[in-house]
């Protein structure tokens, strides 16, 4: 039977929680971009606006926690990025804006980040 320890349980517990993360983001950037190639504001783009909105609010909840282990200023700035992030899907949404690259390449840098 193996022991392990609180630290190594942990350990993984937060590699785990990267690696969903990363899945996450991935999903997000791959509807984004399908959202992207067919242009407009389509079926693609609603789901992928939805989608991508649904993450970024529950990382803003996540961030605001006191129990979140990451830096105060790395979550500030993280929650700064996810308010711009929102605020352009909601351009995006009234059709005042098409950036869905934007999106994409913020999000890609997050989530390669993410190691």
């Amino acid at each position: 039977m193996y022991q392990f320890s609180y630290a190594e349980i942990m350990e993984d517990g937060v590699a785990d929680a990267k690696d969903r993360e990363r899945q996450v983001l991935s999903r997000s950037i791959e509807m984004l971009e399908a959202a992207r190639d067919v242009g407009g504001y389509s079926r693609e783009a609603i789901d992928a606006l939805f989608y991508t909105r649904r993450i970024w609010i529950r990382f803003i909840e996540d961030l605001k926690q006191p129990e979140n282990q990451l830096d105060i200023e790395l979550r500030a700035n993280l929650i700064s990025i996810a308010i711009w992030i929102l605020k352009e899907c909601d351009r995006i949404r009234r059709r005042e804006s098409e950036n869905f690259q934007g999106i994409i390449d913020i999000t890609t840098i997050i989530r390669d980040g993410l190691k």
